[in-house]
């Protein structure tokens, strides 16, 4: 008698190695049926662009070529999920439905729809914790309370046993009869490939990143990790985003690392995992206050008088402020779907501290052209800068483009690199406003603004803004 099927929805978790979900799906011994649906809409988007599609479109190919590899089939279809499912459940018969939960508002509306579906159809729904190491209800404080301050979290995070990485299936069996959609490109989305240099896609590459990364970069990562210039940071982020890795697995090679390391990369290291905690901080954060999507965290600053995007907004978004080195961060994320993070701050800071420019806005467009957008840490990360967000940078804490170019760029390598009109420019130079009142080279702009202008009028804003809510 033939076994019966059951279904493993892939969502965020585009790998066959260490994927909770597919790996009890396997266990089952019957036939499994791994499906993908693309979502159908078409045009521009809020929170997505071509950079991030075009890259999960070579993750879906890859991953099609690993499930074949061990005798599966990815099944692509398209359009609304629950429907899909619904579908597909009736469609194959299947007994069981296994996927991995999301972190964010969106996945989890969806998934009660298919739980409520599954209980209708008499089907089982096993969703699986995969996305990081510890729940968000987890890690809370000893009055079972949400943490809104990172060192307390971290804290309680780190004390806490991390779960091991679980294997790889050994063999798939997918039903040949059950139709798929090909694989889809950018174009499926109304998009051409970008031409932004993207990094390869795919399991197999991730876990290469990983390789180099716990290889030696990350010993250096307290040194190195606020360095633009430098190939200081793991560079794994958009792996973690699209489930090319596990965080298991990530978290099992630093430990590794750490064990093998001297005192000086074992200090890297645990500054390394404490970026981990500071993502499942933001996945935390995002669960228990899903309204920070739509509005700041911290409640004294909802209301804010923002400035309307007009022309500076767009020269910022080009990279044309006349800031040096917050427009080489915004032509680096132009050219590669990636900015380092500490330009991240920077720009983030410039926009809503220098431009008075609505947080949201930036927000958006990061994670329009990030390969990594990440919706709980863009969030956080642009909160944090904005001085709205839980833990976050106190209002009167603005950054100085030039002093943080001095602190962090000082050759001007990073900013040459991403802005050749100031190949020539002596570094000195790119510390300060032009003195002269012309500009640092031929065709590249004046400042357009003064920074210590705007920063008086930022305390300003954000000082008769808590008076008058008092």
């Amino acid at each position: 008698m033939p076994k019966a099927k059951v279904i493993h929805w892939f969502r965020r978790d585009l790998r066959i190695a260490d994927n909770v979900s597919l790996h009890l799906a396997a266990k089952s011994e019957g036939p499994v049926v791994p499906v993908y649906f693309l979502s159908s809409w078409r045009g521009a988007h809020s929170w997505t662009g071509p950079n991030r599609q075009h890259f999960l479109c070579g993750c879906l190919e890859s991953l099609a070529r690993n499930l074949e590899s061990i005798g599966g089939r990815l099944i692509i279809r398209e359009g609304d999920a629950v429907k899909g499912l619904r579908r597909l459940i009736r469609e194959t018969g299947a007994v069981a439905l296994h996927f991995n939960a999301d972190p964010d508002p969106f996945g989890k509306a969806v998934e009660k729809h298919v739980s409520e579906l599954c209980a209708e159809l008499g089907v089982e729904c096993h969703s699986h914790h995969d996305v990081s190491l510890h729940t968000p209800n987890e890690v809370l404080t000893q009055g079972g309370q949400p943490y809104k301050v990172y060192t307390p979290y971290s804290r309680n995070w780190l004390s806490l046993r991390k779960a091991a990485p679980v294997g790889k299936p050994s063999s798939l069996k997918t039903p040949a009869e059950i139709s798929s959609l090909p694989l889809p490109t950018v174009a499926h989305w109304g998009w051409q490939v970008p031409a932004a240099d993207l990094p390869e896609p795919g399991e197999r590459a991730a876990r290469e990143r990983l390789k180099q990364a716990v290889a030696g970069k990350i010993q250096a990562y307290a040194a190195k990790r606020d360095l633009p210039a430098a190939d200081g940071t793991s560079r794994i982020s958009q792996d973690l985003r699209f489930g090319l890795l596990s965080i298991r697995t990530v978290f099992a090679e630093a430990m590794k690392a750490h064990a093998a390391a001297n005192a000086a990369g074992r200090a890297g290291i645990d500054v390394f995992i404490k970026e981990l905690a500071w993502r499942e901080f933001y996945f935390a954060i995002l669960h228990h206050f899903p309204n920070v999507l739509n509005e700041e965290f911290n409640a004294d600053w909802r209301g804010l008088p923002w400035n309307e995007p007009g022309p500076l907004f767009e020269l910022w978004k080009q990279g044309h402020t006349g800031f040096p080195i917050v427009d080489a961060g915004m032509r680096e994320l132009l050219a590669t779907g990636f900015m380092h993070n500490r330009v991240r701050m920077i720009t983030a800071m410039f926009l809503t501290k220098d431009l008075h420019i609505d947080w949201k806005l930036g927000e958006s467009h990061f994670m329009q052209y990030l390969v990594d957008g990440e919706i709980a840490s863009n969030n956080g990360g642009w909160q944090w800068s904005a001085g709205t967000g839980a833990d976050a940078a106190p209002y009167f804490r603005i950054q100085n483009p030039w002093s943080q170019t001095a602190r962090h760029d000082p050759a001007g390598v990073y900013v040459k690199r991403w802005v050749p009109e100031l190949a020539e420019v002596h570094p000195t130079r790119l510390m300060e406003p032009p003195k002269d009142g012309k500009p640092l080279a031929p065709g590249y702009p004046l400042p357009c603004l003064d920074h210590k202008t705007e920063r008086g009028r930022t305390l300003a804003i954000f000082k008769k803004h808590r008076e008058a809510s008092r």
